[in-house]
């Protein structure tokens, strides 16, 4: 018997954990984070409290309660016996938080399986990110009743690499892998040729982007296949199509930032290779220093050792790396940074700090994310321009800080740009997707209007989370 069983991503954005069992073989579909769920009861500084396990994210309902896949240490919290595992792995469709965060929760011997860029990915969240238990992807110290126990070394996670078109083998089940674009690198789909037949996962996708043509090899090969049943993600199920590309968010930073006689500031996701690109094409094309901070560093150095991205180093002659302050607000480069991100790289040629910026402002275009406004009192971006590439708000947490952004923007009178592209495939585009595979059914998960697939001329099961569907 083959069967589906769903544990995030239910009716929700991201979050996706879906368990697929054939006989004996378990595997989850990605185990990631739910920031809608989490952020019902959780904010910045009312967070799940580390001490307690697993335990505050088990009575709340963020990860489901079940026997065989958690980690001994963190069972020995909620006084439980330690338990073999009963998953025989993780299919991993890319590095984004909602998909990949809560393998750290896992037993350590359930390996992932995922792309290759996927693990530079979360190595270089890993470099830049101090140890936190939602986090803990590829290495974990265990977490013993008592702190004088803390004495064995980090416990490495089993990763099996794939590459697209090379078939997997996880227990009873062959797994096809293929590459699809998405708003970071190393995105698959998948193809699980199970004992009933072929069951299709896309993960997270998109037709307008600059590997358009990454997703169309896709749908070839899930069209081929004749699954009895496709996983879709459906962010954008209610949202018609758009001319937005990643040429249109090239064209219209460019017309800004050429026109801006002033200091120019973006904003977008640091694991976001094409926007990255995007960014660091203008930089070139109108003669301006791209500048980044120490944590996009980490990123940029990971993507730079992949050829086929074909991003520059870190070191680069049009970057420039970001200083920021201490804690005594100096650069007093004799004491140590505390960060060894940090320190690895203070070293670099092209580090630079707000003082030399403020000489001549119109000569650098600065990335800087929402959390680090508090540079702009060093760097006095007055009257220069904002440009925001990324997603516009959609809940009251997220409009809550974005209305806090726009009070930082106002302080310094800076014009305000948006110019994105999403992730994500519109409805029409996936509609014709789905009607070119044409599964005899269709689980959507990753989206907040399930009930639009209603309209597609196949079978919709509206999914309920924790209920198991056989096929």
């Amino acid at each position: 018997m083959v069967s589906l069983s769903f544990y995030g991503g239910v009716s929700e954005i991201g979050g996706n954990k879906i368990l697929l069992e054939d006989g004996d073989t378990k595997l989850f579909l990605d185990f990631g984070m739910s920031f809608g769920k989490r952020g019902v009861f959780f904010e910045e500084f009312l967070t799940p409290r580390p001490a307690n396990g697993i335990g505050d994210f088990l009575e709340l309902g963020l990860i489901p309660d079940l026997p065989g896949i958690y980690r001994e240490d963190l069972l020995t919290h909620q006084g439980r016996e330690p338990e073999d595992p009963v998953v025989q792995g993780v299919l991993l469709s890319h590095a984004h938080a909602d998909h990949a965060n809560y393998i750290s929760f896992l037993h350590e011997k359930i390996p992932v399986y995922s792309s290759k860029i996927s693990k530079r990915i979360l190595d270089a969240v890993e470099e830049q990110t101090q140890r936190n238990i939602e986090s803990e992807v590829l290495n974990f110290k265990k977490r013993p009743l008592y702190r004088r126990n803390y004495t064995k070394p980090p416990v490495k996670r089993t990763f099996h690499l794939f590459r697209s078109k090379n078939k997997i083998k996880i227990d009873s089940l062959e797994i096809y892998p293929i590459h699809v674009d998405h708003s970071v690198p190393g995105a698959y789909g998948f193809i699980i040729y199970t004992s009933e037949g072929p069951v299709v996962y896309t993960g997270d996708l998109r037709m307008h982007g600059l590997r358009k043509e990454q997703t169309e090899e896709f749908i070839k090969e899930a069209t081929l296949a004749k699954p009895l049943a496709v996983i879709t993600e459906g962010t954008r199920i209610d949202q018609k199509k758009t001319h937005n590309s990643e040429e249109t968010v090239y064209k219209k930073a460019k017309k800004t930032i050429e026109h801006n006689k002033n200091m120019s500031i973006v904003d977008f996701n640091f694991k976001d290779v094409d926007r990255f690109t995007t960014f660091y094409q203008i930089a070139k094309k109108l003669n301006k220093q791209l500048v980044i901070s120490f944590k996009h560093a980490c990123f940029l150095e990971q993507y730079h050792q992949d050829k086929k991205l074909k991003t520059p180093n870190s070191t680069d002659s049009q970057i420039n790396i970001l200083l920021p302050k201490r804690n005594t607000g100096t650069y007093d480069l004799s004491e140590d940074y505390k960060d060894k991100f940090m320190k690895k790289r203070i070293s670099y040629p092209n580090v630079i700090t707000a003082e030399d910026i403020k000489k001549n402002p119109s000569k650098y275009m600065i990335v800087l994310n929402y959390w680090y406004f508090n540079s702009m009192i060093d760097l006095k971006p007055y009257h220069g321009t904002y440009i925001h590439s990324l997603s516009e708000p959609f809940n009251e947490e997220m409009e809550i800080s974005y209305e806090r952004m726009k009070n930082w923007l106002n302080h310094f009178d800076l014009n305000f740009v948006q110019s994105h592209c999403s992730g994500h495939i519109n409805g029409v585009d996936l509609k014709t997707v789905l009607s070119s595979i044409h599964p005899k059914k269709v689980f959507p998960v990753h989206t907040e209007h399930p009930q639009k697939f209603n309209s597609l001329d196949m079978k919709t099961v509206m999914i309920k989370e924790g209920k198991t569907y056989k096929l």
